[in-house]
C-alpha cells in the first residue's frame, strides 16, 4: 500500500462524463450516485466495463467502490468510471500499473463530439442539395 489512509481516489473522464471514484477496503460493493451498480446501469455490458480494472488486477472482492458521476450518457459514464477505478487502483499499489496499462485502462479516450460549423446543419452534415 502506497498511502497510509484507507480511501483511495481517482478521477475518470470520457466524452462529456466525469467520474469521481473512491476505493475503500471492503467486500466488493459498487455504488454509483448512491445507487447499486445493478440499479444504475441496466445493460450487462456496461456493468462488465465498470468491473474490468478490478478483474484485471484481481481485486474484485477487496474494495468497495463509491462513485459520483455526471454528464454524458450511460456508455460514457461507464467508461469514465472504468478510467477512475484504474487511476484509484494505482494509488492503492503501483504494481498494478503494467496490468492496467496493457489493457489500456489508464489511457484517457480523447474522442470528443466535433463542433458544429457555420453553413452546415451539423459538424459535417451539409444542407440537402437540389439541382432545380
Amino acid at each position: 500500500m502506497a498511502k497510509s489512509s484507507n480511501k483511495f481516489y481517482g478521477t475518470g473522464r470520457r466524452k462529456k462524463s466525469i467520474a469521481r471514484v473512491y476505493l475503500v477496503p471492503g467486500n466488493g460493493q459498487i455504488t454509483v450516485n448512491k445507487r447499486s451498480l445493478d440499479e444504475y446501469f441496466g445493460l450487462e455490458t456496461l456493468k462488465v466495463i465498470v468491473k474490468q480494472p478490478l478483474v484485471a488486477t484481481e481485486t474484485e472482492g477487496k474494495f468497495d467502490v463509491l462513485v459520483n458521476v455526471h454528464g454524458g450518457g450511460y456508455t460514457g459514464q461507464a467508461g469514465a468510471i472504468r478510467h477512475g477505478i484504474s487511476r484509484a487502483l494505482l494509488q492503492v499499489d503501483a504494481d498494478y500499473r503494467p496490468a492496467l496499462k496493457k489493457e489500456g485502462f489508464l489511457t484517457r479516450d480523447p474522442r470528443m463530439k466535433e463542433r458544429k460549423k457555420y453553413g452546415l446543419k451539423a459538424a459535417r452534415r451539409a444542407p440537402q442539395f437540389s439541382k432545380r
